[in-house]
């Protein structure tokens, strides 16, 4: 694996990070780790994070306050040296970052999205590793990693494992997880804040997707869909709803979990995706744009929600 200071050659003098649209934990812990880790053990290199806003319980990371959330019309006509794209799985999924991804001088992927084109001018791309986080581990010194960059790491690392329960969890998965520990995080409370803890009204608004989920295909898929006029009505947004398709997943006896959610985009939903195994649900959204990985996808739709969820369940009885 590539030591990511060797990117950092003579000629680049500003660096831009990004990860993908909605950031999740392993896109928030990565992104931020390579930051941290690049500002500590750099000189005289502008280095600016463009990311959308996540949610609070991630906000705790160091430098989360750094990230730029809303571009100026300057950093869409800057021409960065060195473009570091991460969790990833296309150039689009950047959003608003993607022009200045297509601006930069040049560019590098670090992904584990099996779905993964290698769109960079350099790709690391490791469907096997258990998230980016544990792809950036391997490009770290691990001496330079410090208390706070172990913290954004860890992060990432449990969320997209879900703590260590799904099968994307490897024997190295664990040996890294343990090197972050001996950095002297707080492991526990990590886990905690930014994995299980919900608000009030997170917890109301999983009791309505639980309470409306539906079973298709003799109980063997469960599914469930919040319109934006009732995530309106409960005052949450995107970032509210994380979790909500893996509570689904653990409905007893199903296959494959489906929760999809209407956007801001009248009749325009996001859908996300989790299989037991037997149903290779990357292949599922794939059929519809998106992507993923075996286990754990997603797409966008366009339609009515009971139609949306139809033509998915058709495509996993295929499978079936």
């Amino acid at each position: 694996m590539i030591n990511i200071l060797s990117l950092l050659n003579e000629d680049v003098h500003t660096v831009a990070i990004a990860g993908h649209v909605r950031p999740d934990g392993d896109c928030m812990g990565s992104t931020l780790a390579v930051y941290n880790y690049l500002i500590n053990n750099t000189e005289g290199i502008e280095i600016t994070l463009f990311l959308e806003k996540a949610g609070p319980e991630l906000l705790v990371l160091k430098n989360s306050d750094k990230i730029v959330n809303e571009p100026t019309p300057s950093d869409y006509e800057k021409r960065f040296d060195l473009f570091i794209s991460l969790d990833s799985a296309d150039s689009d999924r950047m959003g608003f970052a993607e022009k200045i991804f297509k601006r930069a001088k040049h560019t590098v992927c670090f992904d584990h999205h099996i779905s993964n084109p290698h769109f960079a001018d350099e790709s690391y791309v490791y469907p096997d590793a258990s998230s980016t986080c544990e792809v950036i581990f391997e490009t770290f010194d691990t001496d330079k990693i410090d208390k706070d960059i172990a913290e954004c790491l860890y992060t990432g690392i449990i969320h997209d494992t879900g703590v260590f329960h799904h099968s994307c969890t490897s024997k190295r998965t664990m040996e890294i997880a343990g090197i972050l520990m001996s950095k002297g995080i707080d492991f526990g409370k990590i886990i905690d804040k930014s994995f299980y803890s919900k608000t009030y009204i997170q917890n109301q608004v999983l009791g309505r997707v639980l309470t409306d989920s539906k079973l298709w295909l003799d109980g063997k898929v469960c599914a469930s869909f919040l319109t934006h006029k009732t995530m309106e009505f409960y005052g949450v947004n995107s970032n509210d709803l994380g979790g909500m398709v893996d509570q689904l997943r653990l409905t007893e006896g199903i296959e494959v979990a489906i929760f999809t959610y209407e956007t801001a985009i009248p009749s325009q939903y996001k859908v996300s995706l989790r299989s037991t195994g037997k149903v290779d649900v990357n292949k599922v959204a794939g059929y519809f744009g998106g992507g993923g990985h075996i286990m754990a996808a997603g797409c966008v739709f366009s339609g009515k929600p009971e139609e949306v969820i139809g033509k998915l369940v058709e495509k996993i009885k295929e499978q079936l």
